[in-house]
């Protein structure tokens, strides 16, 4: 078993098990306060925020790199591949930025008072 299914496997242990066994250790009579669901508000901000940004460096780094490699084996093809990819690298894009929306909407629910 490699290092990276290793700690693959290890992820998906902790998200299964730990994760919803801190979730259910609050005492029986103790009530959620607004600083408890503050921090979940930020938390979800800064996960959407990060999680955009890593798949967009990846999904644009990849397109980028099909299209030069496609460019590099026909570069008569040059003007035909060149478009789809600034569309699809436009579109990728909107995505990271609506992640960034959803992130401000969030933090912007967040009461510290």
């Amino acid at each position: 078993m490699s290092l990276k299914s290793k700690l693959v496997s290890l992820a998906a242990f902790a998200a299964a098990f730990l994760v919803p066994a801190l979730a259910f250790a609050q005492q029986a009579g103790a009530a959620a306060n607004k600083f408890d669901a503050s921090s979940y508000l930020g938390l979800a901000a800064g996960l959407a925020i990060g999680l955009a940004a890593l798949g967009g460096t990846l999904g644009q780094g990849r397109a980028t790199a099909a299209a030069l490699e496609g460019i590099s084996r026909n570069p008569g093809a040059a003007a035909r591949i060149q478009t789809p990819m600034i569309l699809g690298l436009a579109l990728i894009e909107s995505l990271v930025l609506l992640a960034f929306v959803v992130a401000f909407i969030l933090q912007g629910k967040i009461s510290l008072q």
